[in-house]
């Protein structure tokens, strides 16, 4: 008896689906949610940021929370611009990979734009409103990265980041050895504040209330946010994802990559003297010793330790470097009874190492730079 073959079915030809890998996380939850749920959910959120200032009324949470040693409302106005900072520094560091240790140059130029423009002390004499000076310090900030960049982006890695080191220095050096133009170690007073007034007459933006400068940098913060968010979603965050991954291959694929780390640069630049330029604003005085080396240090810590590459590792590693060294002001250790705002860098320090060894994709990592840091592990394992 002869036996036929039937052939397999399509059913039978077609391999079993690979079970998909349940997503876990606040992130893929909040992802998942309809649409109104998550505009509802930003709103709060927005609101609570604005509340802020009013945390140290509530009973139980704000003893824990507000600084003793400084002003709460003062701190939070430092923090905003922190997370300012971080972001733009974000741009540079985690979208485009370029390892930049200046980026205080570029807060430095903002702020010294606004002083020239404004300040009373300045040989311009030029007395300009400061919401007058914001577009031109921007302006000059932007060009600023694209002068740093047009030469140097053809470097990479460590010497990229001494070419960056050098320019922050140069700007010091420059601040400190110009008595008559930038006015060293004297500095400018008397810088205008933003303006506004309450119903009696006096000063919205005064002396003895922070909380309309944190309100004013934390509406930066937003609008920055939704700017970056939307470059990283378009053709240039791509260019910039492809540039980190693999300069060679980018080029080789056809990207730009001189054009889009300009680009990156540039866009830094901008966030880091919109920093500046509220940091003048807000403190009325500025001079050559306010933008030292450990500033830029700060910043990058503060990028890396919250999350290289993504936007809400880089808002809390600005919350972060900023918040915790104004708690420390004022707490004293009960053993040795010093003011351990004094050890604020070498906690930091430790931190830092501790982060790097348990945590090294950052706090709130972006999924890319967790993949990628997974698979080399995997490498790396013995088999």
């Amino acid at each position: 008896m002869t036996t036929v073959d039937v052939p397999p079915t399509a059913e039978a030809q077609t391999p079993a689906p690979l079970p998909r890998r349940k997503r876990n996380g606040i992130r893929s939850w909040f992802a998942n949610l309809p649409w109104p749920a998550r505009t509802g959910i930003l709103v709060a959120v927005v609101a609570a940021a604005y509340l802020l200032p009013y945390t140290a009324d509530v009973p139980v949470i704000g003893p824990q929370i507000i600084t003793t040693g400084t002003d709460w409302r003062t701190t939070l106005f430092t923090v905003s611009y922190y997370i300012l900072l971080s972001l733009g520094l974000n741009v540079v560091v985690g979208y485009a990979g370029l390892l930049d240790l200046g980026y205080v140059g570029f807060f430095a130029v903002g702020a010294y734009t606004v002083s020239l423009l404004s300040s009373p002390d300045s040989l311009w004499h030029t007395h300009w409103a400061w919401l007058e000076t914001i577009p031109v310090a921007v302006a000059i900030a932007m060009l600023s990265g694209l002068i740093l960049g047009w030469p140097t982006l053809r470097l990479r890695g460590d010497y990229l980041a001494i070419v960056t080191l050098g320019f922050a220095e140069l700007i010091k050096i420059i601040a400190t050895s110009t008595p008559g133009f930038l006015r060293g170690d004297t500095g400018f007073t008397r810088i205008p504040a933003p303006p506004g007034h309450h119903a009696d007459g006096t000063p919205l933006f005064g002396v003895r209330d922070s909380t309309p400068y944190y309100w004013v940098g934390l509406t930066l913060v937003i609008v920055v946010i939704f700017a970056i968010r939307n470059l990283d979603r378009s053709r240039v965050g791509r260019s910039w994802l492809a540039i980190r991954e693999d300069e060679e291959a980018a080029e080789v694929m056809g990207v730009r990559t001189v054009k889009f780390k300009l680009w990156a640069f540039a866009i830094g630049a901008f966030v880091g003297g919109l920093g500046g330029v509220m940091f003048a604003g807000f403190q009325g005085f500025v001079n050559s010793n306010t933008f030292v080396l450990q500033f830029s240090i700060l910043v990058l810590a503060g990028v890396v330790m919250g999350g290289s590459g993504n936007i809400a590792g880089a808002i809390l590693g600005g919350a972060l470097i900023a918040y915790i060294p104004e708690r420390l002001r004022g707490v004293t250790d009960p053993i040795s009874h010093t003011d351990l705002f004094q050890w604020r860098f070498v906690m930091f320090g430790l931190v830092i190492i501790l982060v790097m060894i348990f945590r090294p994709q950052g706090l709130i990592p972006s999924r890319r730079r967790a993949m990628e840091l997974r698979d080399r592990r995997k490498e790396a394992a013995p088999e």
